[in-house]
């Protein structure tokens, strides 16, 4: 596979003009890149760690919250898919499952080997899903890996011959917690993540894309999650979540989380008031 070494963390701001290029060019649907991106020798700011620490609700520390290097990773698998022969538009697409795997606690001291490249290209009920895959090294140690699974919506024979029958209505979850969300965390996340993905910093642009308001980062949501188990998880384990719906903004959800096993504690989340759900999760020890 194709390699291309960079020599900085690209910027997502100034890589937003090609993304609206890209995202209205017609394209081939039938393949991805064949690239991979490397970025040696970089060092983790403090400062952002302590900011993306504050809006995530974690606590102050120099070791880094498992979904804290998805910062690192993002602008590289921006920068994959900017890529003139990416075949999907970026503006379409939906997030739909990330999953993380730390191998070790990170120090914010040490310097991190990040390389990311395509995954599958696979058929969905709802159109096409694609993989980002990511992995960081400190030297020739894996510490860290990340599959991120997109969603290309488009009309498919199983979708257009076989409607989703209407589900019975669930009852209302129990939970561990209430969570109210701001409007503005959609703007506080992009300003230390930045992914301005215009559906998640006001409702007039994110109605724009279909969307009756603005909605939270699912990656925020994730880390939030995370910081539910400070303190109670093992050096390295297994961080896979599910995106459903989106959390539409100001929100009042509820965090529901299950030990299931000795090593496996599920969680999700829900609208508070209806009960439908916005994530789905698991937690697995290495």
């Amino acid at each position: 596979m194709p390699s291309r070494n960079l020599s900085h963390l690209p910027s997502s701001f100034a890589m937003y003009p090609k993304v609206l290029a890209n995202s209205f060019k017609k394209k081939n649907l039938s393949a991805l890149p064949n690239l991979t991106l490397t970025l040696n020798a970089t060092s983790i700011d403090r400062k952002h760690l302590a900011a993306y620490n504050t809006v995530c609700g974690f606590t102050q520390s120099d070791i880094l919250p498992a979904t804290y290097l998805h910062m690192l990773v993002m602008p590289l698998q921006m920068a994959l898919m900017v890529e003139e022969d990416f075949p999907f538009p970026m503006l379409g697409l939906v997030h739909i499952a990330n999953k993380i795997t730390q191998y070790r606690p990170v120090n914010a001291c040490e310097k991190v080997n990040i390389t990311c490249r395509f995954g599958d290209l696979k058929p969905h009920d709802k159109g096409q899903q694609f993989a980002l895959l990511a992995d960081v090294y400190v030297g020739n140690e894996l510490i860290w890996s990340e599959e991120t699974i997109y969603l290309f919506r488009q009309a498919t024979a199983k979708s257009e011959t076989k409607p989703e029958a209407e589900k019975p209505k669930a009852a209302t979850p129990i939970f561990n917690a209430l969570w109210s969300i701001p409007a503005d965390i959609g703007r506080r996340y992009a300003k230390v993540s930045g992914d301005s993905n215009p559906i998640h910093l006001y409702n007039t642009t994110a109605k724009l894309f279909g969307f009756p308001r603005a909605i939270a980062h699912g990656m925020w949501t994730k880390a939030k999650c995370l910081s539910m188990y400070e303190g109670r998880l093992s050096n390295a384990f297994v961080l896979d979540v599910q995106f459903k719906l989106p959390v539409l903004l100001p929100a009042k959800v509820g965090f529901q989380s299950t030990v299931n096993s000795k090593v496996e504690t599920h969680f999700a989340v829900f609208d508070a008031k209806s009960g439908k759900p916005h994530v789905a999760g698991m937690i697995k020890s290495l």
